[in-house]
């Protein structure tokens, strides 16, 4: 799968003890996966990102606007179920399909991990599959911004799979059109968050952007919170609870 080749050390990932979760990384190529669970899965973690990354590698061997385009593409008969989601969240956001392959990898992943763990967090560079019963806080890294580590989100118990995704034009190697240093989706749909967070982070030029662009991202279809940052600016939206960092236990640093 032709992902970005630059690699960042994710020195916001945290391997300490916990008294629930047991914290995992699992490297397959260019993806590289952090997973708190209720045990170590790793072996059952790399058998599942094979079977994602084989999705996503033969919907691009078999039309390469897959891979290359920017803009939504249509439905192909021979799209797997994976594919597809990755093809409908880029419909829906008005990007190209691969603006969800991030967020995909780590739903699939995350569904497919649920099989041994209730609880399960699988973190696949800034796009978060989250099925907790308890609530936790995630971190926001949004580069030299003051609120980078400093500012979370504070996420209930999810009976449901949710999706927290975050796009920046300032930190990692993932495309952006846009200037925002951190631009976040919550989501039901893992796939749509990322695909949104990155339309949303293309639509941020300047702190002038930001409240108009939450609001846009606010009226998409299953988004359910957004929140932008540039510089000293943030805007949100919906259903995020805001809360310091500091005064909060933070179980997932983005």
């Amino acid at each position: 799968m032709t992902e970005p080749s630059i690699y960042e050390p994710r020195t916001y990932r945290d391997f300490g003890p916990h008294e629930r979760f047991k914290a995992f990384r699992v490297v397959i190529e260019t993806s590289d996966l952090y997973v708190k669970a209720l045990k170590v899965l790793e072996k059952e973690t790399e058998h599942l990102i094979r079977a994602a990354r084989s999705q996503v590698e033969n919907a691009i061997a078999h039309r390469s606007e897959f891979l290359k385009s920017l803009a939504p593409i249509d439905e192909d008969p021979t799209d797997s179920p994976l594919a597809l989601r990755m093809v409908h969240a880029g419909q829906k956001a008005g990007t190209g399909p691969m603006a969800a392959v991030a967020g995909a990898v780590a739903e699939f992943v995350g569904q497919g991990l649920l099989r041994w763990s209730p609880e399960v967090i699988v973190e696949n560079g800034g796009d978060i599959f989250l099925k907790i019963a308890h609530p936790i806080v995630v971190g926001i890294h949004a580069g030299k911004s003051p609120f980078s580590g400093r500012v979370g989100i504070k996420l209930e118990a999810t009976p449901i799979p949710v999706g927290l995704c975050t796009s920046s034009a300032t930190v990692g190697p993932s495309l952006s059109l846009g200037s925002a240093d951190a631009a976040t989706i919550l989501s039901r749909d893992v796939c749509l968050a990322d695909a949104m967070a990155t339309a949303l982070g293309n639509r941020i030029s300047g702190p002038r952007d930001l409240k108009g662009a939450v609001a846009w991202a606010a009226e998409v279809p299953g988004v359910d919170g957004a929140l932008a940052i540039i510089a000293d600016k943030i805007a949100a939206v919906g259903s995020l609870e805001l809360v310091p960092i500091a005064y909060a236990e933070r179980e997932v640093s983005e």
